[in-house]
């Protein structure tokens, strides 16, 4: 696309404006400086030594942060400071009217940073504590300036030389019955032979071992009581983790010519400093809980009922939840030891009951008895009943107008058991524009669903569960009508019933031992003639289905304070149908002498498959404001006995916001097969038995909007990946899976996105140029990138995909 004379002269007059400001901007920022002065405009850190490169990498960034380097450098935009620019004519050069007490509102400004050589002979001290810390302790640390028309950049030189390696860990513990739990657990400890030693690490298993400690019943126990000394030395160099070789770097010159820096590390933890002789265990003597107590109640209110049960003492001015259910969610016992991680589960326990706005739990000690510990659990009540009504408003691609209204009711307690009863009613429909005539209605939507959810497995008999497994039941039915005006009628009913719970901190369950969905289908007879029955894709989409059986999913989750750096995801699902289904036919043809079944009765086939899925995440933090988001997903789904296919509503899809974003939704594959039909173009419907992906993000912050209250995130990607048909289809010609083809199949698209965070919920919009097309026949491998045309306005509308979603992708 050319532009027109008009425009280029507009584009060179903004170019060259653009070009005066900056060049003011750079040659004005130390026009104000006193001859002494000099603008620190560059920091910069070299690093050396026998270490990785990723190593001197993470050292370099680290070093370059603002609590080791003091002084910072003004912060360029497009290679110049045009924030101490703007300063400048604010408070220097007093510009004063309408447009420029715009421009230079505060949040535009910076003061011009003057360098400070004792700013760099700290940062050098600095620099050396912390690389003493992460056991560099030859390391030195120089700086050079270079100062030139006011303006002074500093490189500060750094070589690591070799870090010391823990040999020998040996523990120096009086009180035997400590001794004994720390050595039962000293394969979870943090310091470990070979590995290189950092002070952070001994910080770290300190608390560890804190933890352990009162964990075990030693309420009082002292984090302080944990020393550590080094070599052979027996002083206890680390009693101050944030700076612990202040003075003590040359009792290591012995080692200076060993090719392996070693050092052996002694644990201490002594008695306590007072009169006893040992660290006492500590017991729960009795439990009182409060269930319905205010944020600014008094636990002695003399209008407070007392009931005294087997395990617990509930005082309340009403019942909130039965007694039985009350003492079972709180998991503290009497007599038991004292336990961290039992206060931490009785406190997640009582939250995810959900009654509860607030849980606090206290340990007292009792005046008339020793080593042991009252236990005083309060409890805030939520609102019993809720009541929502939302609505939307949306237009899409095939409509004009969208609305809906939802209407949700839920009660978080009923019959004061914990049981959750939740119902939601929704509506909605869809209008067009033709321009001959007004708005005409294209489809309307209703349905309802009704769920209650427990807090317990529910069995008809006894099932011991974890402590942490915070178990939820659901039985769920709904119902939803879809009427497309001309086209069809879709009825659909579901019923399922399962558990979820979660076996660990990161691992989750998710079974479903019944699920029953139908699907009913009434078809205009226009609709159906003209388009339906010309398309056997279209047909198989339509037909009725009764899909029942049951599924599993497993979830890894890592993300906590643990996993800041990186951290992954982990779900694999297992979904069977028509076993029990098939089960029940049978009987029912036995029964009748083979006169009637379910299939007959319900006219619809029995729907038996087999489908996994399995989805792995990985996300890398980068910095403070990047990261790196990967995924791989792969799925399966078998028909089997006398099913040649899977359903519609589990078959596979490829393209759109959350899959391959260079294609539209339900328009990528099977395979390296393209529909080109004037009915595929309506109704985009390509699906698959099975399907591969992968997907590489990288994410990073742009600037803060409004306040601070929206952040402007952008992105970077590249996708690839397909679905396949498992058996061949001669109607769809390649859609099959072959091992050899797999390469020439893969589809892959790239492109970029911006993100609005409000925190509470993400707005994204990508833009996807296809790479790599299955189908493309241009190039043996399907390369696409020859063909690229982006000045054909044509081209771009046909080839570059716009993508509108709520939340990440993945």
């Amino acid at each position: 696309m050319q532009l027109l004379p008009n425009s280029k002269t507009l584009l060179l007059k903004q170019l060259l404006l653009w070009a005066v400001i900056l060049t003011l901007a750079a040659c004005s920022n130390t026009k104000y400086l006193r001859k002494d002065q000099s603008l620190y405009t560059s920091a910069k850190v070299d690093v050396n030594g026998e270490i990785l490169n990723s190593e001197k990498q993470d050292l370099r960034s680290s070093l370059s942060s603002k609590s080791l380097m003091t002084q910072q450098p003004n912060k360029k935009l497009l290679n110049s400071r045009i924030k101490v620019w703007l300063y400048n004519q604010k408070y220097n050069e007093k510009k004063s009217n309408w447009f420029w007490n715009l421009v230079l509102a505060k949040r535009n400004l910076e003061e011009p940073v003057v360098y400070d050589s004792t700013q760099s002979k700290e940062s050098v001290e600095r620099m050396t504590s912390y690389l003493h810390n992460q056991g560099f302790f030859y390391a030195s640390v120089n700086y050079e300036e270079k100062t030139s028309r006011h303006k002074t950049s500093v490189t500060y030189s750094v070589n690591t030389g070799k870090n010391f390696v823990i040999d020998k860990i040996t523990y120096n513990v009086p009180d035997s019955a400590i001794l004994h739990i720390v050595k039962a657990n000293e394969g979870l400890s943090l310091i470990k032979k070979g590995i290189v030693f950092k002070s952070a690490t001994l910080g770290s298993e300190r608390e560890r071992l804190t933890r352990l400690i009162k964990d075990a019943g030693y309420y009082k126990f002292n984090r302080d009581a944990i020393e550590f000394s080094v070599d052979t030395l027996n002083k206890a160099l680390f009693r101050n983790t944030l700076n612990p070789f202040e003075g003590f770097v040359n009792i290591f010159n012995e080692n200076k010519r060993r090719d392996k820096l070693t050092m052996d590390v002694e644990v201490r933890i002594k008695n306590p400093e007072d009169s006893a002789d040992t660290w006492e265990k500590y017991h729960i003597g009795k439990i009182y809980a409060y269930p319905d107590f205010s944020l600014n109640g008094n636990p002695n209110d003399s209008t407070l009922k007392q009931d005294e049960r087997k395990y617990i003492t509930i005082r309340a001015h009403q019942e909130m939840l039965k007694p039985k259910i009350l003492s079972r969610s709180i998991l503290l016992r009497p007599g038991e030891t004292y336990s961290i991680q039992q206060y931490t589960n009785t406190v997640n326990k009582l939250y995810d009951i959900g009654v509860w706005q607030f849980v606090t739990l206290q340990y007292k000690e009792p005046k008339d008895s020793l080593n042991t510990l009252d236990a005083y659990v309060f409890l805030t009540p939520r609102r019993k009943q809720e009541l929502g009504l939302s609505f939307e408003l949306s237009n899409s691609s095939d409509y004009t107008l969208g609305s809906g209204v939802t209407l949700n009711y839920r009660h978080i307690n009923l019959n004061k058991t914990a049981t959750q009863l939740g119902m939601a009613l929704s509506t909605g429909i869809e209008l067009v524009r033709p321009q001959e005539s007004g708005w005409v209605l294209q489809s309307k939507q209703f349905g309802g669903e009704v769920s209650l959810t427990w807090p317990r497995f529910a069995l008809p008999f006894n099932f011991k569960q974890s402590n942490r497994s915070n178990v939820k039941t659901r039985l769920t039915l709904g119902a939803n009508y879809l009427s497309r005006i001309e086209k069809f009628d879709v009825t659909s009913l579901n019923l399922s019933y399962g558990y979820d719970w979660n076996e660990t901190i990161y691992k989750r369950w998710i079974v479903r031992p019944f699920t029953l969905n139908y699907v009913g289908v009434s078809l205009d007879p226009t609709f159906r003639d003209s388009v339906v029955n010309t398309n056997p894709y279209l047909k198989r989409s339509f037909e009725p289905a009764l899909i029942g059986g049951e599924s599993v999913s497993f979830i890894f989750s890592n993300q906590d304070l643990l996993h800041q750096r990186h951290y992954s995801y982990f779900r694999v699902n297992v979904e069977e149908s028509g076993l029990w289904l098939s089960g029940i036919n049978s009987l029912m043809n036995r029964i009748s002498g083979k006169k009637t079944n379910l299939e007959t009765l319900t006219s619809v086939n029995i729907s038996n498959f087999v489908k996994i899925e399995a989805d792995y995440r990985h996300f890398w933090k980068l910095g403070l404001h990047s990261g790196l988001a990967t995924r791989a997903y792969a799925g399966v789904g078998i028909p089997y006995s006398y099913s040649q296919v899977l359903p519609y509503v589990r078959q596979f899809t490829s393209g759109g916001p959350n899959s391959i974003r260079a294609w539209r939704l339900r328009t990528l594959g099977p395979g390296s097969y393209k529909d080109s039909s004037a009915t595929a173009q309506a109704f985009p419907d390509q699906t698959g038995d099975m399907k591969l992906e992968g997907n590489i993000e990288y994410r990073f912050d742009l600037l803060r909007m409004f306040g601070g209250t929206v952040n402007l995130k952008g992105a970077t990607f590249l996708d690839m990946g397909n679905i396949w048909m498992i058996r061949k289809d001669s109607t769809r010609p390649g859609s099959e899976f072959r091992f050899d083809q797999l390469y020439h199949d893969l589809a892959m698209g790239t492109g970029a996105g911006l993100r609005l965070d409000f925190s509470f919920f993400l707005i994204r919009l990508d833009w996807g140029i296809p790479l790599k097309v299955p189908y493309f026949t241009g190039n043996k491998n399907g390369w696409y990138v020859s063909e690229w045309d982006l000045k054909d306005s044509r081209w771009r509308r046909e080839n570059i995909i716009w993508n509108i979603a709520i939340g990440y992708p993945f």
